[in-house]
This record gives structure tokens, C-alpha cells and sequence, in this order.
């Protein structure tokens, strides 16, 4: 009888020692086991502020789709400050003009904002445009300078896209579609409107008081934050006042600490009138800023496809519309340079994007889809653009430790000879050459102090891999 409790004394000893090893063990794990990094927090001051990275998303994505649309729509003359030019303290005489032979005496501009009708508005075909583009975002102006909220805000009754004219929410609808494309949706928001009587009280009083900020502005902000969870917030309209007055760092501060989307959202640099590239995340300097030279922070050139306007406009001519050639001479230079190239459409009132605008950017997708590879991902190289060469535009990937593995040279023009010569690239003994979209490789033969010369041989014309600019790649290059 003394077995079977021998038995189980010996069992119940080695079970409670097993598990005192097993407590041993995971205490120790517990105590050897890194503990999760605290995630960072960041004043509402710009020295703190600038010190948080952009998050790498946004440099690899390279190329995005900015969107004019609002009331300004329907007049669709001149432009988004259509209001300003008609109304505004320097009105100007054809725009006044235009009122006069187009619309009755009493008409107002809030009149316009019935005839916003959207009716054809598609979001879901917008997406398919964007996404064959090649964009990786989209930017659409959720509230511009003339007020009206592309948003049913409760901030701002009556004069927002669910009140009147389309009486649907055009910020949401469009943030879902782009993002069903696996896009970035991104909102642009105008901090000030040029006639809102709270705004023009405060710059009355010279922005001593804030009420404008306080019960339209940073509401708006709020608002379209926690309902949309934008991974961009585009601010504009900041010049007039500092970024003391606008409430910036404060909101920003919220923004990257506690905000639903703190760990991925990216802003730009328009925040107050000291702001522009210096302070904020990417910087967009100036519309159309394409430097053409290495920058050391992370840019942004916002440029339309449509030379003199942001907005559609009816009188527009073909004329005035970037070729192909230039637009992908843009997003060379400007990824060359460290930069990603917002291009601007603007859809109708109707909710359209013009046939030619839509040509534009499906042909971008077009060549990005032969020569992706030297835009999305990549890094500025050692030079930008070539010394011999000057229509030939430069960008690289590099490994983790910054070994360049590939440098791109994106020719803009087809060399006139069987020979395109290269000054900048150091060749090596491994050097190969080869067009993207083309799968022969090309015979070279280095220069005597530095680069190579390509011999290109004769390729048919329906047999290029692109029609607008080549890519040549190159690697095993030491520089």
C-alpha cells in the first residue's frame, strides 16, 4: 500500500520543481526581455516639431494627385480666388467683367454654390484614374479660401457639400475609393477665407484676438481628423499671420502625439507666415518649386497640369496644358532633387475630370509602369543631373549601410547619335548598362578621365520601351 503514495510523492516533487524551473525561466525572460521603446512626444514648439521624422512612406511614394474642386468650380474662370477677384479689396476688371455679361445684376457668389451640382461625380473611376497614374496619394482640397467645406461640417452651416449643391460628402466618399486602390488619401485645408466676418475681425484687430481659429479653423481640423484619418494634412492660406495666431503648433503637437493617425500622417510647411521651408514636415516652399538642385529636407512641388490655374476652366486651351514631355521632365528633375511631385487637376462642376486632364495622368502611369523603377523608392544620387549631358536626370538605390546598388540616368532626349556619352558615372570593371523595359544590354567604353559612352543600337521605333524619356541602368558603378 506504500507504493502507490511513494509514487505520488515522487510525482508531486518533480511537478513543483519543473514548475519552479519554468517560473525561473520566465522570470528571467521577463527580466532579459527588451522593453518596448516609449514612443516619442513632441512640444507645441517648432524645435521640437521639426525634429520629427517624416514617415518613410511619403519619400518612397514619390508622386501624388492633387485635386482643385469647390464652388469656384462653376464660374470655372480664372481660378480658385475667382471670389477675391470679384469681390476682394483689388477686384479685378475682367473678372468683373465676366459677372456682368454672364449673371444678373443681384447674383452673389453664395448663389454659385446650388449650381455645384456633381451629378457625375464617380469617385471609384476617379481611384481607377489615380491609380493607373501611378500615384501612391491623393490630395483633394476638403475647404479652400472662398469657405465652402467639400465635408457636411458642423462648423460651417449651410455652406459645405452636405448642405447644398452636391448634398453628399465628397471628402468621404473619395477617401474610401482611393484607399480601396491602396492609395494615401491626404486632405488640404485653408487655414483663413477671404471673407468669413470672424477672420476679417481678427485681422482687423491685427490678429490679437483668435476667434476665427478658435470656432472655424482648428474645429475644421479636428474634425477632419478623427472623421477621415488623413495621412496628409495640406495647410495653406498662412501667410497673413504667424503660426502663434493660427494655433499651429498646438494642433501639430496633437497631431503627432495623440491623434488616430499620430504614427503615419504627414503635414507640410504652411502653418503661419514665418513657416514656409522652415518649419513643419516636408517643405513646399512655393507652388510650382522645382529646384533643379539637391535639397537637404524633404520637398514637395505642387504643380498643375493646366499652366495658369489650379482650377478647371472653361475658356481652357490646349495650349495652356503640360505635354508629356514636360511633365515627365518635372517629376525627373524633382525626384533627382529628393522631392515628390504633387500634379493638380481640376475636375468640373459637374464632377468630371476633363478628358485631356485624364490623358495626362494615364500616360504618366504609362511610362511609370516601364520606369517605376527609377522613381519610386529611390534616393538622390551624387550628382542630379549630368555634366555632359545636361538632359539627363539622376536618382540610385542604395542598400541599409548607403552602398549605391543602381544609379538611373533618365534621358529626357533621344541622342541624336548612336552614342549617348555620361560624364558623371565612375565605371568599374563590373559595369553594366541596360534600358529599363529593354532587355538587351548596351556595349560601352569608359571616357578617359571619367564616364562612359553608351552605344545605342537601332532600335525600332514600336519597340521602345517608352515614348516620352528612357532610363538607362546602371550598375556597378563606384560613385
Amino acid at each position: 500500500m506504500l507504493f502507490p503514495f511513494f509514487a505520488a510523492a515522487v510525482f508531486l516533487v518533480a511537478t513543483v520543481s519543473a514548475n519552479l524551473r519554468r517560473y525561473e525561466y520566465i522570470k528571467q525572460f521577463k527580466i532579459e526581455r527588451p522593453q518596448k521603446p516609449q514612443q516619442v512626444r513632441y512640444d507645441p514648439t517648432w524645435a521640437s516639431l521639426d525634429t520629427r521624422p517624416i514617415p518613410q512612406w511619403f519619400d518612397d511614394a514619390k508622386f501624388g494627385i492633387f485635386l482643385h474642386w469647390g464652388v469656384f468650380s462653376v464660374p470655372s474662370y480664372k481660378g480658385a480666388w475667382f471670389w477675391d477677384f470679384w469681390k476682394g479689396p483689388q477686384p479685378q476688371l475682367d473678372v468683373v467683367q465676366f459677372m456682368q455679361a454672364n449673371y444678373r445684376p443681384d447674383f452673389t457668389y453664395a448663389d454659385f454654390a446650388s449650381m455645384f451640382t456633381a451629378e457625375f461625380y464617380d469617385p471609384n473611376y476617379w481611384a481607377d484614374i489615380f491609380s493607373s497614374a501611378g500615384a501612391k496619394y491623393v490630395v483633394l482640397t476638403t475647404k479652400h479660401h472662398e469657405g465652402f467645406c467639400n465635408w457636411p461640417s458642423k462648423y460651417s452651416w449651410n455652406w459645405n457639400a452636405g448642405d447644398v449643391g452636391p448634398k453628399q460628402d465628397l471628402v468621404g466618399n473619395l477617401a474610401n475609393a482611393v484607399r480601396q486602390k491602396g492609395l494615401a488619401f491626404g486632405t488640404y485645408h485653408s487655414l483663413f477665407e477671404f471673407f468669413n466676418p470672424l477672420f476679417l475681425r481678427d485681422q482687423a484687430n491685427n490678429f490679437t484676438t483668435q476667434d476665427f481659429v478658435r470656432e472655424k479653423t482648428m474645429p475644421e481640423l479636428y474634425e477632419l481628423v478623427n472623421t477621415y484619418q488623413p495621412d496628409i494634412i495640406w495647410s495653406d492660406g498662412e501667410w497673413m499671420a504667424p503660426s502663434s495666431y493660427w494655433n499651429s503648433t498646438n494642433f501639430l503637437a496633437w497631431l503627432y502625439n495623440d491623434s488616430p493617425v499620430k504614427d503615419k500622417v504627414v503635414t507640410n510647411d504652411r502653418w503661419g507666415s514665418e513657416t514656409m521651408c522652415k518649419h513643419g514636415g516636408y517643405y513646399t516652399c512655393s507652388d510650382n518649386f522645382n529646384p533643379k538642385t539637391l535639397q537637404q529636407h524633404k520637398f514637395e512641388d505642387p504643380t498643375t497640369v493646366d499652366k495658369l490655374a489650379w482650377t478647371f476652366r472653361r475658356n481652357l486651351k490646349l495650349e495652356d496644358v503640360h505635354t508629356m514631355e514636360e511633365i515627365i521632365a518635372i517629376l525627373a528633375q524633382v525626384v533627382s532633387c529628393g522631392g515628390n511631385l504633387l500634379l493638380n487637376v481640376g475636375p468640373t462642376k459637374e464632377g468630371t475630370i476633363p478628358p485631356v486632364f485624364e490623358e495626362r495622368l494615364r500616360q504618366t502611369g504609362q511610362w511609370l509602369s516601364v520606369n517605376g523603377e527609377a522613381i519610386y523608392a529611390t534616393k538622390p544620387w551624387t550628382h542630379q543631373n549630368d555634366s555632359a549631358t545636361p538632359d539627363v536626370w539622376y536618382t540610385s538605390t542604395r542598400a541599409d549601410n548607403g552602398t549605391v546598388i543602381n544609379v538611373y540616368a533618365i534621358v529626357l532626349t533621344w541622342p541624336e547619335s548612336s552614342n549617348l556619352t555620361l560624364a558623371s558615372p565612375v565605371t568599374t570593371a563590373s559595369t553594366t548598362v541596360t534600358m529599363l523595359g529593354y532587355n538587351t544590354p548596351f556595349s560601352w567604353s569608359p571616357l578617359p578621365n571619367s564616364g562612359l559612352q553608351i552605344q545605342i543600337p537601332a532600335i525600332p521605333f514600336n519597340q521602345l520601351p517608352s515614348k516620352w524619356a528612357w532610363v538607362f541602368k546602371l550598375t556597378g558603378i563606384s560613385n
